[in-house]
């Protein structure tokens, strides 16, 4: 017989031993437990029960995240000609996209997951709690990627921007939903109520929005110094400078370096919060 729990034995048999005055006394024997599962093969199972469970709820969401993004530039299509501004717009509203599922939908359901006791099951899986953020949070950044590159070439077309380089979304996605999941899953996971998780998550979105759409130039500068502690701000600046004739890619590999140090952060905040709220 084994257990789930780590760090318990159980008794497998009982032997009886001879006693100082020849009669037999009893002694446990503990078996040994079962390992505990490595990190990438239980990633791989979270992540793939998540996505075949929020595959159908997500996707009305997904579409909505899309149209949000794509009704911005339309508005700002009347407001901006090119250049700069349109670069930022065009790239600020792709990453918007990632914004609402990873870091508003994400925190959502960690603030429901946490009050509905839901984080007592995970708890006693003897999966590393490293596996069940990254699992999850992979799961709900997945959901971005149609959404992401179809607002990423609507704008291209609308402002009449070149496409040649979009394939930079293939690290600026990841590397986004990994910076704005970890910390969706923290506010979740830290809010005492699911609703104040919920205010969090829209309170985050819409600094993405406001923050990360407008052009950085048009910002006060106490604002542009919000604007570089917003996760996903790296990741648009790399989509914008890949709009370029001759891209700077030292500039943008600079970017996304900076954009996946605050993915690991912030994925470590998630884990510690996560650890902290499932032993409460």
């Amino acid at each position: 017989m084994t257990s789930i729990i780590p760090g318990r034995t159980v008794p497998s048999c009982v032997r009886p031993t001879p006693g100082p005055s020849g009669t037999a006394s009893a002694r446990t024997v503990a078996a040994p437990l079962a390992p505990r599962a490595r990190l990438l093969p239980s990633l791989a199972a979270v992540y793939r029960a998540q996505l075949s469970r929020a595959r159908v709820a997500r996707i009305p969401l997904l579409f909505v995240a899309t149209f949000q993004s794509v009704g911005i530039m339309v508005l700002m299509r009347g407001v901006v000609d090119g250049g700069a501004e349109a670069r930022a717009v065009v790239a600020g509203s792709s990453v918007l996209v990632v914004a609402f599922v990873a870091l508003n939908l994400l925190a959502q359901y960690f603030g429901q997951l946490r009050a509905g006791g839901g984080l007592d099951h995970y708890a006693t899986l003897p999966v590393p709690p490293a596996a069940v953020v990254l699992g999850v949070a992979a799961a709900y950044a997945s959901f971005t990627v149609p959404g992401t590159v179809f607002t990423a070439v609507t704008g291209s077309v609308l402002f009449q921007l070149p496409m040649t380089h979009l394939w930079v979304l293939v690290a600026v996605i990841p590397l986004s939903g990994a910076a704005l999941a970890g910390l969706g899953a923290a506010l979740g996971l830290l809010a005492p109520r699911p609703e104040l998780a919920t205010l969090l998550g829209q309170l985050g979105m819409s600094a993405a929005l406001l923050l990360g759409v407008l052009p950085a130039d048009r910002l006060p500068e106490p604002v542009g110094w919000a604007r570089d502690l917003l996760p996903s701000t790296y990741g648009v600046e790399a989509l914008a400078r890949s709009f370029d004739a001759r891209p700077d890619w030292g500039i943008i590999a600079f970017f996304l370096a900076i954009c996946a140090a605050v993915g690991v952060l912030s994925l470590a905040v998630a884990t510690w919060a996560y650890r902290r709220a499932a032993v409460r």
